[in-house]
């Protein structure tokens, strides 16, 4: 294994704008650029795919029903594989369990597409989209990577998960457009046919660069499942509240403006609010981290529910549809610093070797509470009002505010002997020993 990239103090930054140094500073470490560009082309593929299919699925079957089943089936079989795909990554690599898992996802579109094209029995469309849950999390991955090369380093590690939420957001910003661009302009197979180019060409991109990749944690050093990790089990319920949030937000949000007319503008009013998102991330990595990430949780937090109900009054009192994008806009804003707390979270509690996994199943979690999010507020929409609906995110949000301040009053509650419970003495693992002078820093 190659020793560890160093992170420079990089003294000729003074000539850079204040806000792009600590970000000129990350990509100066070698192999650093390279991991995330690749990473970043295969992770655009996340936001096309289920749009993809869709498009493509209703257009040749002229059922959106069938086509909502056969997306919601690859989202619960993405349930149960990925973590174990995750804990794979962990065991014996990223390059060699990314690399054959991606194969088998692309195989699975490309099933999908041709049992779609040429008019195969309906339970095909069903397996070939439940192959492509082998796909590895690529964002996981860099985050890892981030994690291993910066060790340590506690503020460049803030500023790294800032910038791949906003990369998260910009990807799920842009891919539904591209999607629905490609699907439209040539044919309605050709948003999965790119998406899996893209995410295939990403993957072998990204598993190249050896030297940024963290080592493997063999089965028997490997520790306890992150499932039974001290302040895991909470954090992965805010986290499915959490994907409710936003899984409501993309349906209440399309039926919203179905309801005044405008149906097809309803990606450019979803694509403001992680526009605010995307924007909120970077300058988030740029200000720094204040305080440690669990008090600083429920304040993201609050901060998510409060301005969630910008959209609810927007579309209560109102129903312009700019004004309703403003909304969310700015309530974009603190979905960024919620979820960069999350997954440093995730970091310092996920045991060593096993961040891959935790990190999965943080996203598992998400992927919940968006299915979760996606069917109440549908069902607000259609018995109550588009508008009404809005306020299933208001009170997702206010779940998982609630369930992050149970949970660090119940870890921070005094033992009978006295002492703290072990689970506030919760911190990311470092090496206590001292580093002697001139020995190359370990971020």
């Amino acid at each position: 294994m190659p020793s560890r990239p160093r992170l420079p103090h990089l003294p000729a930054l003074p000539a850079l704008p204040a806000p792009l140094r600590p970000y000129a500073r990350l990509f100066a470490v070698p192999g650093a650029l390279a991991f995330t560009l690749g990473n970043l082309l295969a992770r655009l593929p996340m936001g096309m795919f289920s749009v993809s299919a869709v498009v493509m699925i209703a257009g040749s079957r002229g059922s959106y029903a069938l086509a909502g089943a056969v997306t919601a089936t690859g989202l619960a079989a993405t349930a149960l594989l990925a973590p174990r795909v995750a804990r794979l990554v962990d065991r014996y690599g990223q390059a060699r369990v990314a690399v054959p898992a991606t194969l088998v996802a692309a195989l699975g579109s490309l099933s999908l597409l041709l049992c779609v094209r040429y008019g195969a029995p309906g339970w095909t469309l069903f397996a070939s989209y439940a192959a492509t849950a082998t796909t590895p999390n690529t964002g996981g991955m860099s985050r890892a990577r981030w994690a291993y090369l910066l060790k340590g380093d506690a503020e460049a590690l803030h500023t790294a998960n800032s910038f791949e939420q906003a990369a998260d957001e910009l990807c799920f910003m842009l891919g539904p457009v591209l999607a629905a661009f490609l699907c439209g302009t040539f044919f309605p197979e050709a948003g999965t046919l790119a998406g899996g180019v893209l995410l295939v060409t990403g993957v072998l991109l990204f598993a190249a660069q050896r030297s940024t990749e963290p080592p493997a944690t063999p089965a028997h050093r490997a520790r306890k499942s992150p499932l039974t990790s001290p302040g895991m089990p909470p954090l992965l319920a805010v986290c499915l509240a959490t994907g409710a949030v936003f899984g409501a937000m993309e349906v209440v949000t399309i039926a919203f403006a179905d309801a005044h007319g405008h149906r097809t503008a309803a990606g450019v009013v979803l694509a403001f609010q992680a526009a605010g998102s995307a924007v909120a991330g970077l300058v988030y990595g740029a200000v720094g981290a204040k305080g440690s990430a669990a008090r600083r949780y429920p304040w993201c937090l609050a901060a998510m529910a409060a301005l969630l109900a910008l959209p609810l009054l927007a579309a209560t009192l109102s129903g312009a549809l700019p004004l309703l994008a403003a909304a969310l806009l700015i309530a974009g804003s603190a979905t960024a610093p919620t979820m960069i707390t999350t997954m440093i979270l995730v970091q310092e509690r996920t045991p060593e070797g096993r961040l891959n996994e935790g990190m999965t199943l943080a996203v598992t979690g998400l992927l919940g509470g968006i299915a979760a999010g996606s069917a109440t507020g549908g069902w607000v929409a259609d018995h109550l009002s588009p508008a009404a609906g809005y306020g299933v995110p208001v009170a997702a949000a206010a779940t998982a505010l609630l369930l992050s301040v149970a949970a660090s009053r119940s870890v921070s509650r005094p033992s009978r002997s006295g002492t703290p419970d072990k689970v506030t003495q919760l911190r990311p693992s470092r090496d206590p020993s001292p580093r002697p002078s001139g020995t190359p820093r370990r971020g």
